[in-house]
């Protein structure tokens, strides 16, 4: 059976990994497997057309509908999915990628990614023989227009926007000439919040910066908050799925430092409750939440994951170290202007974001990829299993292994050609030393193959 979903969908580089052809065929599977009218959108890069033109014959060669919906962030499809009354959705992006790579991303009938068992069924159908519908039975095709305001008047309905207004705010958006260009700084103008906004025209090579959003990425944003006494920096990745925040100083948040002091402002208002998280996040948040009377649990890396979990134990909040912020009262999905929204609502509730970080217990974290191609990582897996004999495991994702001293996670990507390392500790030395051991090990064994 022909593998095509990873941690994330489907993606690789436009004409080498992704074709039209594949995306025509993964789009008549989809059909074939979910018939019924297809809502889809789009990210701002350049092959997206491609790709939506060939989805798009797949699904009405089978004889279902699609409702085509511009370029949106990611959240926004997922919410029309869920209200609309649609048999699913495909989003075509690469969300943090590179712009040379590009992406098919299945959405169920609740709003959710789409669950291992739907994307088995449509890889199963992709080998498969496909009858194609009657020349007068084949589907068509509807544009819907102006839908992000719906999105962001969802987002508005479950926020203190009053509260918000009062506060007389100035902040800084980044939207990395993404998909959230229209949408993010209509949400912060409708709170009345004054935004300074960066890279807010969509272009898909990405001028601005690289779409992912990362501390190296974003210094013209760390520099604006400094300039400029912003109370807050936040920037999305190129589906807006995703948003990291620069605190009141101008230092930049790691996302899983931002998931713990939201955790812990949400578990407060809530007189407690779960969070969820995945095995790579760090450690300060099940330490702060707990301090406070709620639970963290732990899952594989993967919003749908962390999503499910969430769904499974009636979790309120839940996401990634990766900026991926779940807020279950909207929807079981990453929203990154839902996250713009609660970071708002948390720093006037509880204060300037920096003090409520120096709060938190410290923990310090390395975070490494290294390339490496896709059919080594199962090999690679296996040498640094036997390499490291007589240490606590966990192999609910890769290899997580658990000293006394801190953790260390490798882990394949299920997006890129790529090996990745994250490895925390209380003591910066520590942490230092765990990982480069770890990546001297991963570079040893690719200079053997």
């Amino acid at each position: 059976m022909t593998k095509l979903f990873g941690t994330n969908g489907v993606r690789g580089v436009i004409n080498e990994d992704l074709t039209s052809k594949v995306a025509l065929q993964v789009g008549k599977a989809l059909a074939a497997v979910t018939p019924g009218t297809i809502a889809i959108a789009t990210d701002a890069r350049y092959t997206c057309e491609m790709l939506l033109s060939a989805v798009s014959s797949g699904i009405m060669a089978v004889g279902s509908n699609v409702i085509f919906l511009g370029m949106l962030p990611t959240p926004a499809l997922q919410y029309y999915v869920k209200t609309h009354n649609v048999a699913g959705g495909v989003m075509i992006t690469a969300s943090h990628n590179p712009p040379e790579f590009n992406g098919i991303k299945v959405i169920a009938s609740d709003g959710t990614e789409a669950t291992p068992e739907q994307e088995a069924a449509i890889e199963a159908k992709y080998d498969e023989f496909i009858p194609l519908a009657r020349w007068d039975r084949v589907g068509s095709m509807k544009t819907v227009g102006g839908y992000a305001d719906e999105y962001v008047n969802s987002i508005l309905s479950k926020l203190d926007v009053d509260k918000i207004k009062e506060a007389n705010l100035t902040v800084v958006l980044d939207c990395a000439n993404g998909a959230s260009a229209y949408t993010s700084p209509l949400l912060l103008k409708k709170l009345g919040v004054r935004a300074i906004t960066l890279n807010c025209n969509p272009q898909g090579e990405f001028p601005g910066h690289r779409s992912e959003p990362t501390e190296d990425n974003l210094q013209d944003l760390i520099s604006m908050v400094k300039k400029t006494g912003a109370v807050l920096g936040m920037a999305h990745d190129g589906d807006a799925d995703r948003c990291v925040f620069v605190d009141n100083e101008g230092n930049y948040v790691p996302g899983d430092v931002a998931l713990a002091v939201l955790g812990k402002s949400l578990i407060k208002q809530n007189g407690g409750g779960i969070v969820v998280t995945s095995l790579a996040a760090s450690s300060a948040i099940g330490d702060s939440i707990s301090s406070i009377g709620g639970e963290v649990i732990r899952t594989a890396i993967g919003s749908p994951k962390v999503a499910r979990k969430m769904m499974e134990v009636g979790s309120i909040f839940g996401g990634e170290e990766n900026g991926g912020l779940i807020f279950a009262d909207h929807q079981y999905c990453r929203d990154g202007a839902m996250a713009i929204g609660r970071m708002l609502e948390c720093i006037i509730e509880n204060g300037p974001l920096k003090n409520q970080i120096d709060a938190l217990p410290k923990y310090h974290s390395v975070r490494l990829k290294i390339h490496c191609p896709d059919n080594f990582k199962a090999d690679l897996i296996s040498y640094i299993d036997k390499s490291t004999e007589g240490f606590n495991k966990d192999y609910t994702d890769g290899l997580k292994i658990i000293t006394d001293s801190g953790w260390v996670l490798v882990r394949p990507s299920g997006t890129e050609p790529l090996f990745r390392i994250y490895a925390e500790s209380s003591n910066k030395t520590t942490v230092e030393q765990m990982a480069k051991k770890y990546e001297e090990m991963v570079v040893t064994f690719l200079e053997s193959m």
